[in-house]
């Protein structure tokens, strides 16, 4: 499917970053309430070292303005109308498979966090995580971590429990944990770049209780 690449919204961005002695994180947030955007971008840019360059109101305009400004983290909320959260996740990940995105939502659940990992979140936090550790998150993302509160990941656990790894995903797992990169990987195991980090994405869900993933 094709996409319209020109960032049609916002007409004006929220942002209110402070000077700071290093480049601020470039911040994308979509979520379909105006006041929820703007109190995210406050909260966030109160914190001086994050920059709010885009929001996009649903999972089309999500994708557009991910597209269009490159952020460094999206803030992505499940329900938007259109293409809802999980959607815009995957379409971005196609398009930009380094993309760092978080689901902020208020839906907890052990299926939802397990889909949003899946389709390539790098973290998933409920819309009542303190200011501070929403910014903590945005600043672990960004240095290429996983975050998952301990009780969320408790429930991707419980979830998860009966799921072992498939043979392939041991392959995977082995060269990984051996210092390979997701191409070295790929040409190791004669599978694409996008294979690799799905399967990835579905180790990091079955492992969810042990490793990998920071707590808030």
């Amino acid at each position: 499917m094709l996409y319209d690449f020109q960032c049609l919204w916002p007409e004006k961005l929220f942002s209110m970053t402070r000077a700071t002695s290093g480049t601020p994180i470039r911040v994308m947030i979509a979520d379909d309430h105006p006041m929820m955007r703007e109190g995210i971008a406050a909260t966030l840019t109160a914190h001086g070292d994050i920059e709010i360059v885009a929001q996009a109101r649903d999972g089309d305009e999500a994708i557009r303005c991910f597209c269009a400004q490159r952020p460094d983290v999206a803030l992505v909320d499940l329900q938007m109308p259109g293409k809802d959260g999980l959607e815009a996740i995957r379409a971005i990940r196609s398009l930009h498979p380094e993309a760092r995105l978080i689901v902020l939502t208020t839906y907890d659940g052990d299926a939802r966090i397990a889909a949003a990992l899946r389709a390539g979140a790098s973290a998933y936090l409920l819309k009542n995580v303190p200011g501070r550790d929403l910014a903590a998150a945005v600043r672990e993302v960004h240095e290429g971590s996983h975050v998952l509160s301990q009780a969320l990941r408790r429930e991707v656990a419980i979830h998860n429990a009966g799921d072992a790894l498939s043979p392939r995903e041991l392959d995977v797992l082995r060269l990984a944990a051996s210092g390979h990169s997701n191409r070295e990987i790929g040409t190791a195991l004669s599978i694409g770049e996008t294979t690799v980090k799905t399967h990835m994405s579905t180790i990091l869900v079955k492992l969810a209780v042990q490793r990998g993933f920071i707590d808030l």
